[in-house]
């Protein structure tokens, strides 16, 4: 969001209407836009930030021991906020991992943040975020993860989950691409839904997957919104086995 001035009026009235449905949680990043998609939300959440659970992510050029709390600053600023939920280092980069723990950590102590984890983490990434103090401390790994992207069920998936890390699910929907599957559209068509709630559904299937849909559009919101409400069978669940197997094989970890 906030990439496209001419969007700004439909990407405000679909932050509103999440409001209004009751979603709590809005993702965002310091990269989106430049600051352009923190300073819309901030804008359209200013009222109602008790109702609202914050994530955002820095750049991991900013991740320093100095940068890193210059960075939320300027996030909060547009946000209009005094803290974030949820902090993340949007991607691995050149500083050390124990600098980028240490700051979060100051961070979650002074109450700038409640919550620190991390974004596109390998399996690698985490078992050295693991040998970190306060890396263990991490309350999530936001990553790519589709049906056509199921790469991270061979060892990463089970790695966070043995340590009880949940992951955030982004671009569940293949950034619309999984629409025109023709095996997602007859599926989600002989189960009366649509192909976008049928992508959804079968991830929030999974209770420890929180998944975080991208649109600007109120009314493919609520389409969206509906897909929580969708319990899928063992049969639909097979099904979709069928059309996309799960790695029986490590795969390099995607990013989108």
């Amino acid at each position: 969001m906030g990439e496209d001035a001419s969007l700004r009026k439909s990407e405000t009235a679909t932050l509103h209407r999440a409001l209004e449905l009751g979603v709590k949680l809005i993702d965002t990043a310091e990269m989106y836009a430049e600051g352009g998609a923190e300073s819309l939300i901030g804008e359209a959440i200013a009222g109602h930030r008790e109702d609202v659970f914050l994530v955002s992510k820095v750049y991991p050029h900013n991740a320093t021991s100095d940068g890193t709390p210059r960075a939320l600053e300027r996030t909060l600023k547009r946000l209009r906020t005094e803290w974030l939920d949820l902090y993340l280092l949007h991607w691995r980069g050149d500083v050390p991992l124990a600098e980028t723990m240490e700051a979060f950590l100051k961070l979650q102590q002074s109450g700038k943040i409640k919550y620190f984890g991390v974004s596109n983490f390998d399996i690698s990434d985490m078992r050295e975020l693991w040998k970190v103090s306060e890396g263990r401390e991490a309350a999530t790994n936001q990553l790519l993860y589709n049906l056509t992207r199921r790469g991270i069920e061979y060892d990463l998936l089970p790695w966070l989950r043995e340590r009880h890390i949940p992951v955030m699910a982004y671009s569940p929907i293949e950034q619309g691409r999984l629409l025109e599957h023709s095996g997602i559209r007859a599926l989600a068509k002989k189960s009366g839904i649509t192909p976008a709630q049928l992508a959804l559904a079968w991830l929030l299937s999974f209770k420890d997957i929180v998944v975080i849909p991208k649109t600007s559009s109120p009314k493919r919101l609520e389409e969206d919104y509906a897909a929580r409400q969708i319990k899928l069978s063992r049969e639909q669940l097979e099904a979709m086995d069928e059309l996309f197997p799960p790695p029986s094989a490590p795969q390099a970890l995607e990013m989108l």
